[in-house]
Parts: structure tokens; C-alpha cells; sequence
């Protein structure tokens, strides 16, 4: 019963996350109008408008005018709704469920808005850094190199001053190390910095709020491999890809999804390795 409502709402939201996906980039209100046909513009029935339900009864069509719906409507209910349960089943009812299930919906967006336009929204990317600062207070964020640290120099710290020192510190290493990092790839690339969006700076600032360095930095070694591989042997296959500007905020916030999700055993193996579990 729990994982039919959990997968409920993850379509409900899904839904919502597909109107942010579409008007955010082109700063239009995610309330109104109600949804409508982009080609026809009719406003979408009610009962057209049940997640992934519709879709299928439609078979991809709108009803007035007969054009095919974007397969990504489905996909994100989809996606939505396995990624709730995923961190139900990673957190069980628990206010992490809470928080990582607000930080996977928020990457999802991300995720879609890069991969269609190339564009991180600034409303998504403020909106989170300051939702996760505010959860940092309630729940820890991983600080461990930090309390180790203080430990180390006989400094005892209060539980939710690490977690808030971990977000901030996430923040700044998600921040200001890719960028460092991808300005100077760029110019020893020989490419523009254009490549290198300030969105996804302000990406992986809400991604180290959320999840501290330790996550942000396994976060942009994984996202990054991951981009580099695809680019290169795309672009190796057909040289036409060249200058085709990478979408690489979407590899950086699926790679954000599975630290949040199940990179914690990667660290843990890490922090074992070095001495510094505890």
C-alpha cells in the first residue's frame, strides 16, 4: 500500500515537474494558463491530463488536434515516480524521504530543462540552495571530513553547526571547484568559457547544500567522466559533433541523483580506506 501511494504521488509531481520543465526556461508562470495543446492550444480535459494514464489512452496524441505529445511527458511522470520510491526504499518514512525526494524532483527538472534548451534555471538553482541551507538544520549533512578535523585539533562542534559547516562547505567545492576546473579545461581545450554555463556552477552549489563535499565531489568526478565519455566518443564517431554544445548539467545531475541515492557506499568504502570512518 505504501509504494502504490508513494508511486501516486510521484506521478502527481511528475506532472507538475514537466510544466516547470516546459515554462521555466521561457519564464512563464508554472500556474497559470492550464495546460494546453502548444500547437492547437485547446485547454487539456481533466481526464486528458492523468499522469502517464492519458498518454497511453491518447497514444501520444493530442485529442483535438490529432499532434504527437513529447514521449518526455511521460518519461518524467515515469521517472518521477521509480525515483520516489527508490529513496523510500533507501530511507523508509523518514525526513531524509523528505528532503532527498525535494532534491531528486529538483534535479529532474534540471536534468530536462539543460537537455532541451541548454539552460539551468536560476528560479530552480536559488530555490534549492536556499530549501537545502534551511534542511540543514533538521537533518545532518554529511560532514564527516570537517568533524574529523576538529576532532583531530580537540574542537567539539554541536551536531547541527557541522551539518550546516557541511552544506556550506559542499557548496563551496561543488561551486568553486568545477569551476576552476572547467575554466581551466576549457582554455587548455582551446574552447570558449561560453561552454562552461554559470548554471551549472549555481547546479552544483544546490547539490553540495544538499549533500556536503564528500557527495558534491563524487558527484562531479562521476558526471564528468560520464559527459567526457559520451562527448568523446560521440564526437569521435561523428566529427560533425565538434562544437555541439554538451548538455553537461544533465550528466552532472543524473550523476547528483545516484550519490544522493546510493553513492554513500562508495564513501563509506573511502572513508574505511583512509582512516577517517566514524
Amino acid at each position: 500500500m505504501v509504494y502504490f501511494v508513494i508511486t501516486l504521488y510521484g506521478l502527481l509531481f511528475g506532472s507538475f515537474l514537466n510544466v516547470c520543465i516546459v515554462r521555466l526556461p521561457h519564464k512563464q508562470s508554472i500556474l497559470l494558463p492550464r495546460s494546453h495543446c502548444p500547437l492547437c492550444k485547446h485547454t487539456i480535459r481533466w481526464y486528458d491530463n492523468i499522469p502517464l494514464v492519458s498518454y497511453v489512452l491518447l497514444r501520444g496524441r493530442c485529442r483535438d488536434c490529432h499532434a504527437r505529445i513529447s514521449p518526455q511527458y511521460a518519461l518524467v511522470e515515469a521517472l518521477t515516480a521509480i525515483l520516489m520510491v527508490a529513496t523510500y526504499i533507501r530511507f523508509g518514512l523518514s525526513p531524509e524521504l523528505v528532503k532527498y525526494s525535494v532534491f531528486v524532483m529538483l534535479l529532474l527538472v534540471l536534468i530536462f530543462t539543460d537537455l532541451r534548451e541548454r539552460l539551468i534555471p536560476h528560479a530552480v538553482t536559488f530555490f534549492g540552495i536556499g530549501v537545502g541551507v534551511v534542511l540543514s538544520l533538521f537533518i545532518d549533512v554529511d560532514s564527516r571530513p570537517l568533524g574529523w578535523l576538529a576532532e583531530r585539533m580537540g574542537v567539539l562542534l554541536p551536531g547541527t553547526v557541522l551539518s550546516v559547516l557541511g552544506a556550506l562547505s559542499g557548496a563551496l567545492i561543488g561551486g568553486g571547484l568545477f569551476y576552476a576546473v572547467g575554466t581551466a579545461f576549457f582554455i587548455l581545450s582551446g574552447r570558449t568559457k561560453e561552454y562552461l554555463g554559470f548554471g551549472d556552477v549555481m547546479l552544483m552549489i544546490m547539490v553540495g547544500v544538499f549533500l556536503g563535499a564528500p557527495l558534491t565531489l563524487l558527484t562531479i568526478l562521476l558526471g564528468s567522466f560520464a559527459g567526457s565519455i559520451v562527448a568523446v566518443s560521440i564526437t569521435l564517431a561523428a566529427p560533425r559533433f565538434r562544437n555541439y554544445p554538451w548538455p553537461y548539467g544533465t550528466f552532472l545531475g543524473i550523476a547528483a541523483v545516484y550519490a544522493a541515492l546510493d553513492g554513500q557506499r562508495l564513501l563509506e568504502a573511502y572513508f574505511r580506506w583512509s582512516g577517517m570512518a566514524g
